[in-house]
């Protein structure tokens, strides 16, 4: 059969919340429908590749289960019963509703909730200027970022760091709690090529023997949660056996004897039995950088996501300021560049709009906040009304039983703004079918790389679906809004953000599709000094610094945290009744619950499983692919087990977030997950749950 011919191919971008956002080529048939997508080859930091389940764009945008029209529900909540409605129909209802509950209960009663569903600025974070405008309950964007980035900034000052791409010239990559052949397979693509041209080492730390790690040169496969302690052992090694940069340290760090008596107790004899390593192990990865000046190390979210994960973070970063490898081409740290892009974003926004001082609501405390914990409430009363874009809390958020109690409320009005029939949307009030990134005009920003992309609107959406930008002005309009900020259409406040952001014209960047933000070198690798005002890498963190520098909130007391660089023993402990540790890691072909109705996606991912060690399955009588039951004190779920030998004794892992209803028993794996806020500054521990697993009954 021949392949369709494409009648144009265009520039575009993936909207998905991946650090790599892959510039696109598409090619548009002549029915107006999508072809090919693949990566763009000019771009250096794509370069020709991306990810299989993008690759298969078109099963997603075309699939036949899209939302098309508007709808009501008119049975009990969950129950999949809807009446067609017109959107004039929807937006009033919506405005009745939410005016009514402002009058009765005040406008922090409503909360707009969103997140990363497409990382296109304009169509995601234009729901802030509807929450400005009326005064709506504020959002704590914790449930990503909210253990990484501070970990991050807490070392060097800024977010940000050596150019991805300078993998390429590095000696050694150390790829560090990313599964990158999941999650960021550009990240790939550079470290083979070091390898492949200068014979650079790859060096692979996770808690499981995943698709990245059988491509490294070594493997170290820790327990869940220890990172901070090889990061430690590691600086005691190069302390000990004269590897240490002493100078870089001395003029760039604020290295220090009580810092070194402090690491003199980290030796690799207590590591080894806090992370199963050994130590051999421990000190061969300590020599292998100690002894390469150009070590890229690659700091993924994954080893974050623990209750220390911001002091493990730390700890991790903190290796290449003692080697002083930022020094050198090749050489140094990155995790992410969302700190450098000096974006305006304040009429997007709607700052000027801001309706006195709304309370903040942690959104990983979705299922607390909605079964009305007084503490995640902040003090304030019920959440009586929410509108969902961007995201599918009903699955991806933590504490599920709580989220569904939460979520069917009958005294919670729920609008949800979805391109699929989710499980969020199943017990909204009002659905409204979205657009998808190839039908609207939007930028993004590359948290992994340098550039700002632009995408254009370029194909037609099906049915009457609208983009969130649109839907957002609706309402503030019905609501009585007046300012012109809810006329502009997407395309301008693309131009409106450039302007005020001073970056070349729309009309320039359309022409290349994408603005480089890259810093200089020097500055980048921070060659002349950290971001912090003495210019100092800093081993004992100023977490109250970070704090005031990010507007982060503590949700712990400031004097429990560690004093320097340090293994934090914090996390969900393992007991006789729970006495495994559960990580709930990402798939190959969904991200989040993006991609889990989408056949080739569905077809490479299979059933809902959990890898468990050989000798703890012929312990308790587990065959493999048998039916399993995981849980805890917050619920239980039922998967197939997976018998590997890739993990240590007392772990498991759960790859993938697949529908709840995949599930025997239609129970998805975030039950078992806590929305308990970790330190310092909140944030979702996704990999950090203490478990019981036995045969299904």
């Amino acid at each position: 059969m021949n392949a369709p011919i494409a009648q144009r191919t265009i520039r575009s971008v993936c909207p998905h919340d991946c650090p790599s956002v892959c510039a696109l080529d598409v090619d548009i048939l002549v029915d107006g429908t999508v072809g090919r997508v693949r990566g763009a080859k000019d771009d250096p930091y794509t370069a020709g590749v991306i990810c299989e389940k993008v690759a298969r764009y078109a099963e997603r945008i075309h699939h036949p289960d899209r939302l098309t029209h508007p709808m009501r529900r008119i049975g009990p909540k969950g129950a999949g019963q809807w009446q067609p409605i017109s959107w004039d129909e929807a937006l009033d209802e919506i405005a009745a509703r939410f005016l009514e509950i402002e009058q009765r209960h005040g406008p922090e009663a409503i909360w707009p909730y969103f997140y990363a569903g497409t990382m296109g600025h304009v169509q995601r974070d234009g729901i802030e200027r509807l929450r400005a405008v009326r005064g709506y309950s504020h959002q704590y964007d914790t449930i990503c970022t909210g253990l990484a980035w501070p970990g991050y900034i807490a070392g060097t000052g800024l977010l940000g760091g050596v150019n991805p791409e300078q993998m390429a010239e590095s000696d050694c990559v150390v790829i560090w709690g990313t599964n990158a052949v999941h999650t960021q397979v550009n990240v790939m693509t550079h470290a083979m090529k070091a390898r492949k041209t200068r014979g650079a080492k790859v060096v692979v730390i996770d808690i499981y023997r995943n698709a990245t790690m059988d491509q490294a040169d070594m493997g170290l496969v820790l327990r869940p949660g220890t990172d901070g302690a090889l990061a430690v052992a590691t600086m005691h090694v190069l302390l000990r056996d004269g590897l240490a940069d002493r100078d870089y340290i001395a003029r760039f760090t604020d290295f220090s004897p009580e810092f070194e008596a402090h690491l003199a107790s980290r030796t690799p004899q207590w590591a080894a039995e806090i992370t199963g390593l050994s130590v051999a192990e421990i000190e061969a990865f300590a020599h292998l950088v100690g002894k390469t000046p150009r070590t890229f190390f690659r700091l993924g979210f994954g080893f974050s996501r623990q209750r220390n994960g911001s002091t493990a973070m730390h700890a991790a970063l903190s290796i290449p300021a003692m080697t002083g490898a930022w020094q050198h081409r090749g050489g140094g740290a990155f995790h992410s560049n969302s700190g450098t892009w000096a974006l305006d974003k304040s009429r997007l926004k709607g700052s000027h709009l801001q309706k006195g001082n709304p309370r903040l609501l942690d959104m990983s405390e979705i299922g607390p906040i909605l079964t009305g914990d007084e503490k995640a409430l902040q003090g304030g009363g019920p959440v009586h009304a929410m509108i969902v874009q961007n995201t599918n809390p009903a699955s991806i958020a933590p504490d599920q039983k709580l989220v569904h109690e939460g979520l069917r409320r009958e005294d919670l009005f729920l609008v949800v703004h979805e391109q699929f029939m989710t499980e969020t949307a199943e017990l909204a009030d009002i659905v409204l079918p979205a657009t998808m990134f190839l039908e609207h005009n939007d930028y993004y920003t590359r948290g992994g790389h340098t550039r700002v992309l632009y995408g254009p609107a370029v194909v037609d959406a099906p049915g009457e679906a609208r983009s969130n930008h649109e839907v957002i002005n609706s309402i503030a309009l019905r609501l009585g809004s007046d300012d012109p900020i809810f006329r502009t259409s997407a395309r301008d406040m693309v131009a409106d953000t450039f302007a005020r952001s001073n970056y070349p014209s729309l009309e320039e960047v359309e022409r290349t599709g994408f603005v480089d933000r890259e810093r200089p070198d020097e500055e980048a690798r921070f060659a002349k000094g950290f971001a912090w005002p003495d210019g100092r890498f800093r081993f004992a963190p100023d977490w109250q610094a970070v704090s005031a520098a990010k507007g982060y909130r503590w949700v712990c007391d400031p004097a429990i945290m560690p004093r320097f660089a340090d293994h934090w023993a914090i996390t969900e402990a393992t007991s006789t009744e729970h006495p495994f540790k559960l990580a709930t890691s990402p798939a190959r072909a969904f991200l989040n619950s993006s991609f889990n109705q989408t056949p080739g996606s569905l077809k490479r991912e299979g059933e809902p499983s959990v890898f468990i060690h050989p000798d703890d399955a012929a312990r308790l009588g587990i065959a493999d692919g048998a039916a399993v039951t995981v849980g805890n004190h917050r619920g239980s779920v039922q998967l197939t087990a997976r018998l590997f030998d890739g993990l240590r004794t007392g772990v498991l892992i759960a790859e993938g977030l697949h529908r709840n209803k995949a599930h025997r028993g239609e129970q998805g794996i975030n039950m078992l997950t806590s929305a308990e806020p970790a330190p310092p500054f909140g944030g979702a521990p996704f990999h950090d749950a203490a478990v019981w697993v036995r045969p299904a009954d």
